[in-house]
């Protein structure tokens, strides 16, 4: 499987962005996707996921409430749909795929190249 993430960009505080990922493969629905974010001088974390049919999602405290993770899996994709965005938001943005949820928190089969996403105050 092969991750194209696109959809970063430069937005003010408060601001909306959505990011997509491109999955190559037709495996892609029996993956679990997710994503992840690493700020600048920091270690990657975890953002959200979501199974493989879409029903269960999983968020990060910080982005809870304001973030939402969707899939397409006619279309192979799986999108971060970002509001109320805060310049502690500000990082590059990975996805990825896992075989279960364990597995895409702890060690993703496959990652995407990031996309940066930068909220000014």
């Amino acid at each position: 499987v092969q991750l194209q993430a696109s959809g970063g960009g430069l937005v003010q505080a408060g601001g909306s962005l959505r990011l997509s990922c491109a999955a190559s493969g037709r495996t892609f629905r029996s993956y679990v996707m997710g994503w992840f974010r690493q700020a600048p001088g920091k270690e990657r974390e975890f953002v959200a996921l979501i199974s493989p049919s879409g029903g269960s999602t999983i968020y990060a405290g910080s982005v809870k409430g304001r973030f939402t993770i969707s899939r397409d899996n006619a279309r192979n994709t799986v999108y971060l749909q970002m509001n109320g965005l805060k310049p502690e938001d500000t990082a590059d943005y990975y996805c990825a795929a896992g075989s279960t949820s364990v597995a895409l928190r702890t060690a993703p089969a496959y990652w995407g190249q990031g996309t940066l996403v930068t909220v000014s105050s």
